[in-house]
């Protein structure tokens, strides 16, 4: 057995955390030769858990799970050729009858098995994936993707607390987001030392991207023997079971943490930082939900690169329109100093800081927080001496230009651009101390237990000696800062030093430099949506082919789901001619030529369904093989009533590729043809001329509105707005009642309600939860999903009745019905939006107020 030296917090960033020689409990492991025939080490676990008798090293793997188990496994292992992608197999049945969730890798020489017992989980986790994944794809701003993400985990997972953690440019962590159980102090906005997560194990982090801490109290199941023949531990990096650092599992249980789980978040192959999720008892993650958190990790990593690209495009597209309308303002303007001294706000809003200074001919300009004239003189000559005619830059300045007089208090970061070859005149962004605007997020009265390491494991001192390591301290310059630096120092010489002979030559220049940065961004934000799309479009099991996912599903749910959108938005449909342009939009532009001609048409929710599926696939089909796939193509699409009020709607394509009737049937085929007269009772025809596809569609009557019809439904909606003088409580300061049993849509109000400034919900699955829940709390008004799936929420409306307390229904069902006419609350149609709920709340509180 190899010597260990004991493991603390003088040498923990030596600790072997990828061999620590046992595992965590709730699995067991088997450890085989290369070909994954005989077993060489196993958990002490394994007999227990397993139900095997006698020596289990030496055992072939056929002897332990049975000879189909076995076959299974090894074919499992020949399609896993990287470890940190390991073959799973959900119940796999072994000889004993007994059936387990296996994971298979194949890493150095040895094949690891980790056995955990078969999950019970009805969700697929593909279903679960993509269901978060369709919640954050059309996302577009970066802190909209990092606040909606922590909502769906805690919804999808269920722990007590999730964060996203972010980590900064020295290695010190940052929680950027956070979601909790509504009892527990926040650390959004925290801060903590790089070394609260050692290098190896940032290393592993991204090996690894998901782990799972089931127990903190560090229960370990010993690998035997702990060393094979050749005395080398046994190295699990890759596998999920590995028990964890005695340094973590103190830090957890210090603030009182009993099971965690963390999902890496990797950009450009590089710790961008965690999804962490701490709950306050142990916890264990089932295979199917760990392979779901770990693809919507991925997917999350990919779609945060591609946001950042973006952002960086943007900045910089900003920063160089600023600085053309510069040039284009230099070259009407005679005097080129007091130009400078008057853009000085503009330029300051090209890099983030607290202040900016114009240091030219002498004479200080200057925006927001500044030193002294004197003191910028000074630092004028010393960054001159320092800097040979470069830009320059420090995030410490009292360490990087000692004997400065400039205080740390005042001002501790500086980006100094030279505005001549002589360093004279300089453009000067100045940055305050980082930690004078950062404070303790948690509650201040809140103690935690000291382990035997001391109290540098718990959060509030973590976060004292991260204030010590970065005091006198201001947040780094970045890259990105430095190029636009780059771009305002390439203008501003060449307008100060050239303006009269050079003006017209920068401009061609900017215009370059404007094309190549566009152009090298462009292929950057490409290279991801590559990935993304290799990502989709790669097999995720042996049974599951994702682009099959891809070409059918995808597009199929997006039609739907903007159908259900217009049914929300509308009130029991949506209109034909919306539907029809959102499809078609897409495929609309460049010498491709769509003509959409037609009466206002309103098609109930089901025909409104029915047809964004017909339509989908006809309009994927005309951009693949007909009209739309070329330049010049024709899409004529007319729909009218017939005499007995039915809407006919004729396709019709010219100016593609020479057409065909199809050698075969597919689905997409299928479900054009027969969707409308199996669900509408319409009729469907499709005939493939050469010169292209001709279509007709009939929706009977008794699916659309008319126009009496349309002027009712929005007289309905225009009379449920609530008067601008009635008198209404403010919503941020109510207590909300949420009582809905499906956890992502109970998310989603959750996050409407807090783009509302509404954060004072608490949420129940179920009526007799919600009985209990209005014993502890005083609630100002509640939200109420009719159908609870065994039950319904009309006793708990009954209670709230009694308690004058006002409330709303909520109902996915078209018929009011099913609420007895007892009850006069207002009722809004699920799948909710966000507008009609907010406007239900305030009318039910305008009533009783």
């Amino acid at each position: 057995m190899p010597h260990r030296d004991t493991v603390d917090l003088t040498n923990c960033d030596r600790e072997p955390i990828h061999i620590p020689g046992s595992i965590q409990p709730h699995g067991c492991l088997i450890a085989c030769d290369a070909a994954g025939s005989l077993v060489v080490q196993h958990s002490a676990n394994v007999a227990d858990m397993l139900a095997i008798t006698g020596d289990i090293n030496g055992q072939r793997l056929e002897d332990i799970v049975g000879g189909e188990a076995a076959h299974t496994l090894r074919n499992a292992l020949a399609t896993s050729d990287n470890p940190a992608r390991p073959a799973l197999r959900h119940g796999l049945k072994f000889a004993s009858g007994a059936a387990f969730d296996v994971s298979i890798h194949r890493f150095e020489s040895k094949v690891i098995l980790e056995f955990e017992p078969a999950s019970t989980d009805s969700d697929q986790p593909l279903e679960v994936a993509r269901m978060l994944i369709s919640r954050i794809r059309n996302v577009a701003s970066l802190d909209r993707l990092i606040e909606s993400s922590v909502r769906l985990i805690y919804a999808m997972l269920g722990y007590d607390r999730v964060m996203i953690y972010r980590f900064e440019e020295d290695g010190a962590g940052k929680v950027v987001s956070e979601y909790k159980r509504r009892d527990l102090e926040s650390f959004k906005g925290q801060y903590f030392p790089a070394g609260d997560i050692p290098k190896q194990a940032r290393a592993l982090y991204v090996k690894n991207t998901i782990r799972v801490i089931s127990d903190a109290g560090n229960p370990r199941i010993p690998i035997v023997p702990e060393t094979d023949e050749a005395g080398e531990a046994l190295d699990l990096s890759f596998a999920h079971l590995r028990s964890v650092s005695p340094i973590h599992c103190e830090y957890l249980r210090n603030m009182g943490v009993a099971a965690s789980m963390s999902i890496s978040v990797v950009v450009d192959n590089e710790l961008w930082g965690l999804i962490a999720c701490h709950h306050y008892s142990p916890k264990v993650l089932s295979m199917p939900q760990r392979v779901a958190a770990e693809t919507f990790g991925e997917f999350f990593s990919l779609h945060l690169s591609a946001l950042k690209q973006r952002q960086l495009m943007e900045t910089a597209g900003q920063a160089r329109r600023s600085l053309d309308r510069f040039l284009q303002a230099a070259s009407h303007h005679a005097d080129i100093t007091a130009l400078l001294r008057s853009s000085l706000a503009e330029f300051g809003q090209m890099l983030a800081c607290d202040g900016i200074g114009l240091w030219l001919g002498g004479v200080l300009t200057e925006e927001g927080a500044v030193p002294p004239q004197d003191l910028i003189a000074e630092l004028a000559e010393l960054v001159g001496g320092v800097a040979g005619g470069k830009i320059w830059s420090s995030f410490q300045l009292s360490t990087d230009l000692p004997g400065i007089r400039i205080s740390p208090d005042t001002i501790c970061g500086v980006l100094a651009i030279p505005l001549s070859q002589r360093p004279r005149d300089y453009l000067f962004f100045f940055r305050r101390e980082m930690v004078q605007t950062v404070n303790w997020a948690g509650n201040p009265e809140k103690s935690y237990e000291t382990g035997p390491l001391g109290d540098r494991l718990t959060p509030r001192k973590s976060f004292a000696i991260w204030r010590e390591m970065v005091h006198r301290q201001a947040q780094p310059w970045s890259d990105s800062d430095r190029e636009i630096a780059d771009a305002i120092r390439a203008v501003l010489v060449e307008v100060v030093l050239h303006h009269n002979e050079l003006l017209a030559d920068e401009r061609g220049k900017a215009d370059v430099r404007q094309r190549m940065l566009n152009e090298e961004l462009n292929h950057r934000v490409k290279n991801i949506l590559s990935v993304i799309k290799a990502l989709v479009g790669h097999s995720v099991d042996a049974e599951v082919s994702l682009k099959d996912y891809i070409g059918s599903l995808k597009g199929r749910i997006q039609a739907l789901a903007f159908a259900h959108d217009q049914v929300v938005r509308g009130g029991d449909g949506g209109g034909l001619s919306d539907l029809l342009e959102a499809e078609l939009k897409p495929y609309s532009e460049g010498t491709r030529s769509v003509t959409l001609k037609g009466p206002r048409v309103w098609l109930d929710s089901r025909a409104f369904s029915v047809m964004a599926l017909v339509l989908h696939e006809m309009s994927t089909n005309a951009a693949k093989y007909g009209s739309l796939s070329v330049n010049g193509g024709q899409l004529d699409i007319e729909w009218r009533r017939l005499a007995n009020h039915d809407c006919e709607l004729v396709w019709t394509e010219n100016g593609g590729p020479s057409v065909s009737r199809p050698s075969r049937a597919g689905f997409g085929s299928v479900l054009i043809t027969r969707s409308v007269p199996y669900e509408l009772e319409g009729e469907a025809k499709i005939e493939y001329p050469p010169e292209g596809v001709r279509a007709r569609f009939v929706v009977p009557s008794k699916h659309i509105h008319g126009d009496e019809e349309l002027a009712d439904l929005e007289a309905e909606e225009s009379g449920s707005v609530v008067s601008h003088d009635t008198v209404v409580p403010r919503l941020q300061d109510l207590e909300f009642l949420l009582v809905e049993d499906q956890m992502l849509i109970a998310a989603d109000v959750e996050a409407m309600l807090a783009d509302h400034g509404i954060d004072k919900v608490t949420t129940t699955p179920s009526a007799a939860d919600a009985f209990r829940k209005l014993e502890d709390i005083r609630f100002d008004v509640a939200i109420l999903d009719v159908n609870l799936g065994s039950g319904t929420s009309l006793p708990i409306a009954e209670e709230l009745i009694r308690r004058n307390i006002p409330f709303i229904f909520a109902t996915g069902y078209s018929d009011k019905a099913i609420i007895p006419a007892s009850f006069s609350a207002p009722v809004v149609r699920k799948p909710y939006e966000a507008a009609a709920l907010i406007s239900a709340v305030t009318k039910v509180l305008s009533e009783r107020s």
